[in-house]
C-alpha cells in the first residue's frame, strides 16, 4: 500500500506537471495561469456549495432519526473533490469536477460501498496498525471492555 501511495504521489504531480508545461506552449503563460486559478476558484465555489447540501442533507437525516451514510459518503467525496480542485493542475480538476456532477458522485460512493461491503463479508476491511472490521458479535471478543449496553452479572 505504501509503494502506491508513493507511486501516486509521484507520478500525478509529474503529470500534472507535463500537462501544464504543454498547455503553457499551446495557450501562453499567462492565459494557463489564469486557467489554473480560475477552475481553483470555480470549483471552491461548486464545493462548498454541495457540501452545504450534504451537511443539510445529514442534518436532516439525523433529525429524522435516520443513520446518514449515504450523505455521509457524498459529504466526503465533496471534500475529495474540493482538495482536488485547489490542487493545481488540469488532471486533479477534471478528477475534481466530476466528483461534482450528483450521478458521477452517486456512481462512485455506489462502487465505494459495494467494495466496502464485499471486504467486509470476506474480512478483509482492515486499517494498517492493527485495526481490523468485521461482522458484528454478539459479545466483545475476550480482553476487550464490556458493551455499554450489556450489564456485567
Amino acid at each position: 500500500m505504501l509503494w502506491r501511495l508513493m507511486l501516486v504521489m509521484t507520478l500525478v504531480p509529474l503529470t500534472e506537471l507535463l500537462l501544464l508545461l504543454r498547455l503553457a506552449d499551446l495557450l501562453g503563460f499567462v492565459p494557463t495561469v489564469v486557467l489554473v486559478v480560475g477552475t481553483g476558484v470555480a470549483g471552491a465555489a461548486l464545493a462548498r456549495a454541495q457540501g452545504l447540501r450534504a451537511v443539510e442533507g445529514i442534518r436532516r437525516k439525523l433529525e429524522q432519526g435516520e443513520m446518514p451514510a449515504d450523505d455521509l459518503v457524498h459529504g466526503l467525496l465533496v471534500l475529495v473533490a474540493g482538495a482536488l480542485l485547489l490542487t493545481p493542475g488540469v488532471m486533479t480538476d477534471t478528477v475534481g469536477f466530476l466528483l461534482l456532477v450528483p450521478p458521477v458522485r452517486a456512481a462512485v460512493a455506489g462502487w465505494m460501498k459495494r467494495r466496502l461491503s464485499a471486504r467486509l463479508a470476506g474480512g478483509r476491511a482492515f486499517i494498517h496498525g492493527g485495526w481490523e472490521f468485521g461482522p458484528i458479535r454478539e459479545k466483545p471478543p475476550d480482553g476487550a471492555p464490556p458493551l455499554e449496553d450489556v450489564e456485567e452479572p
